[in-house]
């Protein structure tokens, strides 16, 4: 993914490509094509970002980070928006089977964590994507989500651009970011566990 996001340097220049993923990272929820390319409006796609910006000086990364936060809080604010409009029917209007069990596992993910299923749903392919919707839909008071929206955005934008950034940049501390990446992934995994044991756990009570 990382030499993909480069090549797009190459061929684009620096102000297209923070454009470029500054609008991925936007649609990847707004527009729910996160549903259909996770890979590339998700974790890879900043870590990679990240690397290219440290390899070159013509990428600065304080502009990129922000760019990539400010997207990422707009590309929910507009799930969240569109959801709590068209309520229910937004969201069954996702037609594929793929699409509608990503939708319900959504669902009983904000039912258990509320406020904090924005913030962990950032690092969960099918929660960044979704979440947003479910809580428009679940009419999740407007400034608490907007809160939550703000620190998930910047825990997970920021935070993954610049484990790319130094992995690339400073040698030393190369091991650290790559280990801090694999925890963010661990920690995705954990919280898909947790929510399906509790979920398990309250169908049987």
């Amino acid at each position: 993914m990382s030499d993909d996001v480069a090549s797009w340097f190459d061929t684009l220049g620096p102000l297209a490509f923070y454009l470029v993923v500054w609008g991925l990272v936007f649609v990847g929820t707004a527009l729910f094509v996160g549903v259909f390319l996770p890979f590339l409006t998700g974790d890879s796609l900043l870590f990679g970002a990240g690397l290219v910006a440290g390899s070159t000086t013509s990428i600065n990364i304080w502009v990129l980070t922000t760019g990539v936060a400010i997207a990422a809080i707009a590309g929910d604010q507009v799930g969240y928006l569109l959801g709590r409009r068209y309520g229910r029917p937004y969201l069954t209007a996702r037609r594929g089977r793929w699409v509608q069990t990503g939708i319900a596992k959504t669902e009983r993910f904000y039912e258990l964590f509320g406020w904090w299923s924005v913030v962990v749903g950032r690092y969960v392919p099918w929660g960044r994507v979704f979440v947003p919707a479910v809580a428009g839909v679940s009419d999740m008071a407007y400034w608490r989500f907007v809160t939550a929206n703000v620190v998930g955005a910047f825990t997970w934008g920021v935070l993954i651009t610049l484990m790319g950034f130094f992995a690339a940049s400073i040698p030393a501390v190369r091991p650290i970011a790559y280990g801090i990446a694999i925890a963010v992934v661990l920690a995705s995994i954990v919280a898909g566990i947790r929510a399906w044991r509790l979920d398990r756990a309250a169908n049987a009570g």
